[in-house]
């Protein structure tokens, strides 16, 4: 995961993040990148975000705490795989486009592609063997299943996704604010500046090409 540090912490600042300058996609190994960095800045963003809401006046101090970065690793790790659904579903609609009629010709290089971004690290001490290879599994099931319906509105996407994300913020559940639909929308923006982003730096024509290239 592109976008944080091993120890839970922020390797580098938000600002930073969206302000330093977004290079085209010109490949595929490119997109793959792009699908990293988006996918974990996108869950990433939405629990420290919580986090520091939730923490108020005292969240510089909680989120120093060891004991609650460790929290906040497993929260991370364990959103990794819905944002890579999310965002892989995101470039999903906007290759559709090229697919002349033959979707599975760029979604199953899409679903390898995605897969492989998963695969890149191995597992995260904060998670069991278990939890990660769910995770993986749940994944490729998605990504699978997005051939047996059309292409999703982006706000459309993250709905399914907006309350299993939410109780994975790095709080007992008990302790959760009832603030699911915040998620949700705050899901919703996201992948809607993700994809018009993706739609400015990428040549979706020549990357459709690419991808059934191999």
């Amino acid at each position: 995961m592109t976008y944080g540090s091993e120890n839970g912490g922020e390797c580098m600042g938000f600002l930073d993040f969206l302000l330093r300058r977004k290079p085209p996609i010109r490949d595929v190994r490119g997109l793959a990148d792009f699908i990293d960095e988006q996918s974990a800045f996108l869950v990433q963003k939405g629990i420290y975000d919580y986090a520091r809401a939730r923490g108020g006046h005292f969240s510089k101090v909680m989120l120093a705490d060891k004991g609650f970065q460790g929290a906040l690793d497993r929260s991370r790790w364990r959103a990794f795989p819905l944002g890579l659904a999310m965002v892989g579903e995101t470039v999903d609609v906007a290759l559709e486009p090229q697919a002349a009629g033959d979707r599975r010709s760029l979604l199953d290089p899409l679903i390898a592609l995605v897969l492989s971004v998963h695969d890149r690290y191995p597992r995260p001490e904060a998670l069991t063997q278990e939890e990660w290879t769910q995770g993986r599994a749940e994944l490729a099931l998605h990504l699978e299943r997005l051939s047996t319906h059309p292409p999703k509105r982006i706000i459309d996407i993250p709905v399914p996704f907006a309350e299993r994300y939410f109780e994975m913020m790095p709080f007992d559940k008990q302790f959760l604010t009832p603030d699911a639909p915040t998620a949700r929308g705050f899901l919703q923006l996201q992948l809607v500046a993700i994809f018009e982003q993706l739609n400015e730096r990428m040549d979706v024509a020549e990357m459709a090409r690419q991808l059934r290239a191999g």
